[in-house]
This record gives C-alpha cells, structure tokens and sequence, in this order.
C-alpha cells in the first residue's frame, strides 16, 4: 500500500505541475473567461475552459466505459444529490472569485508568479475551508444546505440513473453520453478561429488530459482492491477516500493542515496536498523560464477587502458545493454528475452577478 501510495503521490504532482505551466503560459482561468464575456464580449477563453471540460468528458466515461473506473466511487457519483448546497454556496463561490481575481487553481498559479495578493487569498481560502469542513461553518452547513437533497437509489451520474431506469449497461451509457457531451462541447470549442489558436488548444486539450491523468493516477493506478489493514476496498492517498481529481479549495485546507501539523505522523501527504504544490511549482517555472515572473501586492485598502471576503466566500462556497471551477467545473462535469451541472451553472452565474454590480459601481461613481 506504501509503495502504491508513494506512485500516486510523484504522478499526481507531475501531472500537477504540468496544469500550472500550462495555466501560467496560456492564462487559463475561468472568472477570467467569464469576465472577458461581460467585459468585452469576448469568448476566447471560455472555449479554452469548455474544451478542458470536454477532453474530460470524454477521457473519463471512456474509461468507465473499459470498466477502469466508476462514478460512484468518487464524490460526484454518490445517491446525494445536494442540489441546494450546488446552487447557493455555488453562487457564492462564484461571487468570491470575482471579488479574489480568481478561483482556487487561479490563486496557486499567481503564487507561482509571484503574486503576494494570491498568498493572502490562499490563507484566508484554506482557513475558512477547515472550517467548513470541519469547524464552525461545517455546523451551519450541515444544518442547512446539506440536508435539503434528493438521494437516488443509484449514484448521480446520468450514466447510472439512465441506466438504473432502461436497463442498459452503464459502460455502454458512460461511452455514448461521454462522447455525446464531451464531443458537443469540444466541437463547440473548436468552431470559431479564436478556439483554435495555440493557446486555445493547449490550455483545453492539455488541462483536460490532465485531468483525465489524474483520476487514472487515482481510480486506478492508486486502487486497492482490498487494503491489507481493513479488508476493504482503498483509493491510495486521498483525503475523502474514494478516487479523486484535481480541485483547489478543500485540498488547499488539507495543506494547511499538513504544514501545521507536519511533525504528527497521521498527517500524511495526499493528491489533493502534492496538486496544490504542484500547480505553483509548475507555475513558478514557466513564469522564470519565461522571465514573466513578478511581485505584485494590494493596491490599496478596497482592494484588500475585497480579496479577504473573496477568499473566506470561496472556502465556505468551495467546501458545500463540493469544489471549485476546476473541482466541480472539470473534474466533477467529467463524471456527468447532476450536483457539478448545478453547481457548475451557479458559479458562472454568481460570477456573471458579481461583475455586473462592479461595473454598475463603476458607473454609478463616473
């Protein structure tokens, strides 16, 4: 089990660090591909951020598909289906990625690059995360979103419910929708000149690999079909125990938790640990290599507001709807869970609200 673990630990922080070079080279980022939408009109970069979605539609029902691995044994797949947690901390996380110039993987690679804002955003977002997790707004949490939810006699994922109702295998289902959806999307991605720029086609195909590797790392590489200490089957090296991709709010709170408490042996490095190193390592070679690297602070005393409730927004909103725009809007949408299609419209649209009252500010002051 060591020995499989230490694996899933070096591949993930590999596959890690080539997400942030890539994130720093192309300026992926998804409360960026938004805001250029309402800002300017302009959709370049949310075909980078919906080819990625697809790639990992694609990537991951295929493997389903060669029955390597199941939605239901990730977060996403489960019968819960908190539709009121996706919705409204999902909108709230939406919100605070505008207010913190970014999401969780967004913070990481601007650390890379030298940004002190992002090293804030990135504290207060871990902090308020645990405590979402595990403190006090995990109490209100679980007193409130979290027991408004549908539970299914299947996991969520449309693979299972379409085939707990027909009757059709699931691996046939994940294969068909996989490639229905996924293709969809990178077809859709693909079908103007501005998504099939360069940087278009790295960021989307490549982050979407990523992600594909990462649950292969994980639901695969890292299973174990019956861990030797409980009898059961084990996904090496997670925190939630089921298999995992990558996200950046709960894992973000884990690293907290591992450099605090570093000299307790029972806090042991996980994927979601080595991926959020990772992503700044990654990042931080590309900005040096690329000469791009530079320190860059708060502007001023708004500007630090903003990013501090920014931050404590998107751990709480992180944490209840189950991840982040990579979290949920990649590694969540690439199992075809119902909680990431809600959660995933959330986002935007708390983010899509956020920039229009900032704009009507700025209006409203000129």
């Amino acid at each position: 089990m060591k020995a499989v673990a230490t694996l899933v630990l070096w591949a993930s922080f590999g596959l890690s660090v080539v997400f942030g070079a890539i994130a720093q080279r192309t300026h992926f980022c998804t409360m960026g591909a938004v805001s250029d939408i309402v800002n300017m009109g302009d959709w370049a970069r949310m075909r980078m951020w919906i080819m990625a979605m697809g790639v990992a539609m694609i990537g991951f029902n295929l493997m389903v598909a060669l029955g390597w691995l199941d939605a239901d044994k990730s977060i996403y797949g489960g019968p819960r289906f908190v539709w009121l947690s996706a919705l409204v901390v999902g909108a709230m996380f939406g919100v605070g990625m505008v207010l913190a110039s970014g999401c969780g993987s967004k913070t990481l690679v601007r650390i890379g690059g030298g940004n002190l804002k992002s090293l804030v955003v990135f504290t207060v977002l871990g902090v308020s995360a645990f405590a979402t997790l595990k403190g006090i707004t995990a109490v209100a949490r679980v007193a409130t979103v979290d027991s408004v939810a549908v539970t299914f006699t299947s996991g969520q994922d449309l693979p299972s419910l379409l085939a707990a109702g027909t009757g059709v295998a699931k691996t046939t289902l994940a294969a068909v929708l996989g490639l229905a959806f996924g293709g969809a999307l990178v077809v859709w991605a693909l079908a103007r000149a501005e998504g099939r720029s360069a940087e278009n086609l790295l960021a989307g195909f490549g982050v979407g690999a990523v992600i594909v590797g990462v649950w292969w790392v994980s639901g695969r590489l890292g299973h174990v079909a019956e861990d030797p200490n409980t009898l059961q089957e084990a996904f090496a090296a997670t925190n939630s125990q089921r298999m995992e991709s990558l996200s950046f709010v709960a894992p973000v709170a884990y690293t907290l938790d591992w450099l605090m408490f570093f000299s307790d042996k029972a806090k042991l490095l996980t994927i979601g640990i080595v991926s959020v190193a990772g992503v700044v390592v990654g990042s931080a070679a590309y900005a040096m290599a690329s000469k791009s690297f530079r320190w860059e602070g708060f502007r001023d005393a708004q500007d630090t507001g903003n990013h501090l409730v920014g931050a404590l927004l998107m751990g709480v909103g992180g944490v209840s709807a189950l991840g982040c725009t990579v979290g949920q809007g990649l590694s969540g949408m690439s199992t075809l869970s119902l909680t990431s299609f809600v959660a995933v419209a959330a986002i935007v649209a708390g983010a899509v609200a956020a920039l229009r009252f900032q704009i009507w500010l700025v209006e409203r002051a000129a």
